[in-house]
């Protein structure tokens, strides 16, 4: 390809407006839609109010940005009028409790999505308190709330952060309608069905839709188009019954992930007190023509010029092209199947071109493109083969137990893709950092050769997740093995190529299923293979995701067995310091795990051994700082966790 003229800096005209003096600028006496989001405003792609804006944009629609407002007081919601149609409301691109909060429950020092990484610019909560405002602010316009938080709370859902089973978003926020899942077909529908006159009710017919029905409404009679189900309308638990007993919260979450499948879920209503939440079935998924349409739209790929330091998350995302959404893996502590789907929704190959050619003809471009991805970056394309069985299929994952044998795995369009991507002019390297599928990767010899010669910049992300095999199946991840197969292919192709490369193995801490006794199999394999993780993740229950819903009940709702999980602050940590049993501070808390299970063949000076005998002084420094863990401390035993042998004296 051509490069193309490099093009100076983006002016403040040419984003999406976020002020009044910005809305004049554009000759408009008023604007259609405001958008209410918990992030600076990058005008890329990658961050929802951004592409969101631009679809009403090329609508014809009059779209405004609030991003990240004051919300102590109405006053910033007013500067901008009263919106014609209704205001969109998004705590961002993250859950806003998971953005501020750690694992553990402490304040993060930083928020990846505001200016300077500053925290404290958005609410706890934030899609409630800001659709409160909006009301406060202009009583009588519509609200639709959408994004992440939104979509993970349509239902009565667990709740981390308090500990308690919290009603659906619709309870507190008020808000008209719901839109879960990306959004776009959903929010032009609603935009024109206003515009022509009609009310929200209207929208309530809508795919995507969820809404809070009134005491004295009936449930009306709506009809989806594309429908291959059998179209009744399930009931699930109500929120007081899934607040009470956790059997039914677990079949409650069985109900809501076996109605995911847009071609044959059935509308779930669940009620409330006297008045009931109703789910529509999801939205359909986009073709490539439409999926082109958004990404190919005149996104300025950079933060509005009002912000004067930089957004820390514009930094990992700049020079990255999304080539495809959804996930089939049905990871069961993953909340992006909930959100952007199990069908793979795909771009064609000029389009993802053109933006690579667009990045690399910025006037600041270095010449790397970051990610050629999406949420697994070798599922581009992959579709099951025969769609007349895909409209009925009511599989959680199309790779666990096995790939399914209708899958298309082909990673030929991939391979194409890369090789023209790294081939556009200006383009030095092209990165793909979003991680892939092991499993799938096996199927492709050429694909696994490729990816190591050219577009590996020396780590590659894959995410066995853990090595127990009790631990792996509630995942839905594949067998231990799986990733020593891949690892010696992938080292193998990178010697071939010459390349001194590494894989970066994700694991998780405190997954429902895990104990001492698996996290010191897991800590045992990394020691064998000589991984030092130096950041180690930490399981959060995200709202409605299965293993949450296993975390809360002690039940796999999948099977409705009992699965052992670690409540106690303190046993997370211990499973923490057992991925990490080489740090000298965590001696203390590694000894007492091992001990407490029999393990001691594991303490000493010996090649197999995860700890030597003695402490080392760094263990007795942290313990004397209050920064360790003294062996003798007791607690209750959690379910599935374990308790620490008394001293003995």
């Amino acid at each position: 390809m051509a490069l193309m003229a490099r093009p100076s800096a983006p002016r403040r005209e040419d984003f999406l407006p976020t002020t009044a003096e910005e809305v004049r600028a554009r000759g408009w006496d008023e604007v259609d839609i405001v958008f209410v989001s918990g992030d600076a405003y990058l005008d890329h792609p990658s961050f929802a109010a951004a592409l969101l804006g631009r679809v009403l944009e090329a609508e014809g629609f009059r779209v405004a940005i609030l991003p990240q407002p004051d919300w102590r007081s109405p006053e910033p919601w007013r500067a901008l009028g009263r919106p014609r149609l209704f205001y969109a409301v998004s705590a961002g691109n993250m859950d806003s409790m998971i953005n501020h909060y750690t694992a553990n429950r402490k304040r993060r020092n930083q928020d990846a999505y505001s200016e300077g990484g500053r925290i404290g610019l958005r609410p706890d909560r934030a899609t409630s308190v800001y659709a409160q405002r909006c009301r406060e602010a202009f009583p009588g316009v519509p609200v639709v709330a959408g994004g992440v938080e939104a979509s993970l709370r349509r239902v009565a859902h667990y709740d981390w952060w308090s500990d308690t089973v919290r009603p659906s978003v619709l309870i507190h926020s008020k808000a008209d309608l719901v839109g879960y899942g990306m959004g776009e077909e959903l929010i032009v529908a609603v935009a024109r069905t206003l515009r022509d006159g009609g009310t929200v009710q209207d929208c309530r017919a809508l795919r995507g839709v969820a809404y809070l029905l009134g005491a004295k409404e009936e449930l009306p009679d709506h009809r989806f188009d594309e429908y291959r189900g059998d179209g009744r309308t399930i009931t699930m638990p109500s929120f007081e019954e899934v607040k009470e007993d956790k059997l039914a919260f677990a079949k409650a979450t069985r109900r809501v992930h076996l109605e995911t499948n847009p071609w044959n879920a059935r509308r779930v209503v669940q009620a409330h007190g006297s008045r009931r939440v109703v789910i529509n079935p999801p939205a359909m998924p986009l073709d490539e023509g439409g999926m082109d349409h958004i990404y190919d739209l005149p996104y300025q790929r950079r933060p509005h010029p009002r912000y004067r330091e930089e957004v820390p998350a514009f930094r990992t995302i700049r020079d990255s092209v999304t080539i495809m959404r959804g996930c089939f893996g049905g990871c069961t502590f993953c909340s992006i199947t909930l959100h952007q789907g199990r069908t793979i929704q795909s771009r064609s190959k000029d389009s993802i071109l053109n933006e690579v050619e667009r990045a690399a003809s910025a006037h600041d471009f270095k010449g790397t493109i970051s990610d050629l991805g999406g949420p697994t970056a070798n599922m581009y394309r992959m579709r099951c083969s025969k769609p007349e069985v895909e409209q009925v299929c009511r599989r959680m994952s199309c790779v666990h137990p096995t790939v399914c044998k209708l899958l298309d795995t082909d990673h030929l369009p991939t391979r194409e893709l890369m090789k023209e991507a790294r081939e556009t002019d200006g383009v030095k390297r092209v990165h793909v950092a979003s991680g892939i599928r092991m499993d799938l990767a096996r199927h492709d010899d050429d694909y696994l050769e490729e990816l190591a010669a050219h577009h590996v910049g020396g780590h590659l992300k894959v995410a066995p997740e853990h090595v127990a095999p009790g631990v792996l199946e509630l995942m839905k991840k594949p067998d231990g093995d799986d990733f020593d197969r891949f690892a010696e292919r992938f080292q193998a192709a990178s010697t071939r190529a010459g390349k001194e490369q590494y894989l970066v193995p994700y694991f998780i801490a405190g997954h429902p299923g895990t104990g001492v006794e698996e996290m010191i199999e897991l800590a045992i394999f990394l020691k064998a293979r000589g991984y030092r993780p130096r950041q180690v993740q930490e399981f959060i229950p995200a709202p409605m995701d299965v293993a949450t819903c296993m975390h809360h009940t002690g039940l796999d709702p999948m099977t409705l067995k009992p699965v052992k999980t670690v409540q106690r602050m303190r046993d997370r940590r211990v499973q923490k310091a057992l991925m990490q049993f080489f740090e000298p501070r965590n001696w203390f808390l590694v000894r007492e795990a091992l001990v407490s299970v029999g393990r001691e063949d594991l303490i000493g000076e010996g090649r197999s051994c995860l700890i030597p005998s003695k402490p080392p002084r760094e263990a007795l420094e942290a313990r004397a700082q209050g920064e360790g863990e003294r062996p003798e401390v007791r607690g209750r035993r959690s379910k599935g966790g374990y308790r620490p042998r008394p001293k003995r004296g």
